[in-house]
C-alpha cells in the first residue's frame, strides 16, 4: 500500500514546494495489523528508499528544538553560574573574626572560635544548610564569650549578604521544623532586606557547657541585623537545652537554604513585586 505525504512532513529542512518531488511512504500490510511497523519512504524517479526502520508514527517529525513555526526553541536563561561566596574580616579592639561563606557548597565545616559550643553550631549550619562555612575568630573569651559570639554572627550576616548579591532567582522565603529528640523547633525566614528578629525560646538552663544561653537570641539578631533577613523562631516542643539550641541551628540552615536556592521557574528575576530586594 503506498500513501502520499506532503512534502513538509518528508522533510525536516522544507525548500520550495515546487523544487520537491512528490514523497510516497509504503507501509507494509503488517503496520495495519498491530505488529511492528515498517515505513519506506521513496522519492523522485529513482525512488530511493531509507532503510527498514521501526516506526511508531506514520507521521515523519522534525528536530524537537523546533518549534510548531520551524523557529528554535529559547533557550532557558542562565541562572546559578559560579558559587556565591561571601568573605569578611570584621576586626575590633575586642575581637578579629574571618568569616567565609559558599552558598552553592557541600556542607563543609571549618569553624575555630574559641567557643566549642558555637563551633558545634556552626557545623550544624554547614551540615544542614549545604553551606561550605569558614569561621577563624579570636576575642576576649577571657572576660566572656558576648563579644566573640556576636561578632561572629555579625560577619556572617554579612557574608550572607554578600554571597546573594541582588537575590535574583532565588525562593526567598523558607519554612522548616525541626525535631530532635524530645524538641522540636520551628523556623520561618524571608531575605526581604528587612531585619527582624521574632524569638520565642523556653531555654531552660543558663547555660550549655561554658556556653551562656543567653546569647543564642543574641546571635541571630547580629546576623539579622546585617544580611537584612526577617527571622521567626518558636520553639512547640522541648527540655533540654542543648536539642532546643542545636534543633534552633538545625531548623535555620534548613530553612535558609530553601531560601537562598534558585527558583527555576522564576527564570531569574527577583522574587518581589517591587522588582528589588535590599538592605536600603
Amino acid at each position: 500500500m503506498e500513501l502520499s505525504l506532503p512534502s513538509h512532513l518528508a522533510s525536516c529542512n522544507p525548500t520550495p514546494s515546487a523544487q520537491l518531488p512528490k514523497a510516497v511512504a509504503r507501509v507494509s500490510p503488517v503496520s495495519l495489523s498491530g505488529g511492528a511497523s515498517r515505513i519506506r519512504l521513496f522519492s523522485g524517479k529513482g525512488r530511493r528508499s531509507m532503510e527498514d526502520a521501526p516506526a511508531r508514527s506514520p507521521v515523519v517529525s522534525c528536530s524537537s528544538s523546533l518549534q510548531n513555526n520551524g523557529t528554535p526553541a529559547p533557550a532557558a536563561p542562565a541562572i546559578g553560574t559560579g558559587s556565591r561566596i561571601g568573605e569578611v574580616k570584621r576586626v575590633t579592639k575586642e575581637t578579629n573574626v574571618a568569616v567565609k561563606i559558599n552558598l552553592d557548597g557541600t556542607g563543609v565545616a571549618d569553624s575555630s572560635t574559641g567557643i566549642p559550643f558555637l563551633d558545634h553550631m556552626l557545623d550544624q549550619l554547614a551540615s544542614h544548610g549545604l553551606f561550605n562555612v569558614h569561621v577563624r575568630a579570636t576575642g576576649d573569651i577571657h572576660i566572656d564569650d558576648h563579644h566573640t559570639n556576636e561578632d561572629v554572627a555579625l560577619a556572617i550576616g554579612t557574608a550572607l549578604l554578600q554571597a546573594l548579591g541582588d537575590r535574583k532567582g532565588i525562593h526567598r522565603f523558607g519554612d522548616f521544623s525541626a525535631p530532635l529528640d524530645e524538641a522540636l523547633i520551628h523556623v520561618a525566614l524571608d531575605l526581604s532586606g528587612r531585619p527582624h528578629l521574632s524569638f520565642d525560646l523556653q531555654i531552660p538552663t543558663q547555660r550549655v557547657g561554658t556556653y551562656d544561653t543567653q546569647l543564642v537570641e543574641h546571635f541571630f539578631q547580629s546576623l539579622v541585623n546585617t544580611s537584612g533577613m526577617t527571622l521567626h523562631i518558636r520553639q512547640l516542643a522541648g527540655k533540654n537545652s542543648h536539642h532546643i539550641i542545636e534543633a534552633t541551628f538545625k531548623a535555620f540552615a534548613r530553612a535558609l537554604r530553601q531560601a537562598t536556592e534558585y527558583d527555576l521557574r522564576r527564570q531569574g528575576t527577583i522574587p518581589s513585586s517591587k522588582g528589588v530586594l535590599s538592605r536600603t
